[in-house]
């Protein structure tokens, strides 16, 4: 991580070690002599997958000229998509099938004594 981002290795600790005290990342040793360990992805870092994802395509589209990366997807079997491709993720409703996009969603607030501008006064 310190090649790759140049990030100081006392600020890479500090920012593991928040992500493990939150349950993103949980130490494993892998050596006993010395002690060393490696971080691996809890359930709860698992699914931050799609932010990354959504963070990464947004940086590719406003960010850089060209992505450095790309995710590659080929489908299962019995798939009609048996080549590697390119992923295009979208997002699809689970209860209706349909693909989300911005014009059919509403914000239902429900937090107790909040609306959509924040924390109601007096509430």
């Amino acid at each position: 991580m310190v090649r790759n981002t140049g990030a100081p290795r006392d600020r890479l600790a500090a920012r593991l070690r928040a992500l493990e005290e939150v349950g993103v990342v949980e130490r494993r040793a892998y050596s006993e002599r010395p002690l060393r360990f490696e971080y691996h992805l809890t359930e709860a870092g698992r699914d931050l997958a799609p932010v990354m994802r959504a963070l990464l395509a947004w940086g590719d589209r406003w960010a850089v000229d060209a992505p450095p990366v790309a995710f590659r997807h080929r489908g299962g079997p019995g798939s009609e998509h048996d080549t590697e491709h390119d992923l295009d993720l979208t997002s699809t409703c689970r209860t209706c099938g349909e693909e989300v996009g911005a014009a059919g969603l509403t914000i239902d607030v429900r937090a107790p004594g909040w609306d959509r501008a924040g924390p109601i006064e007096g509430a």
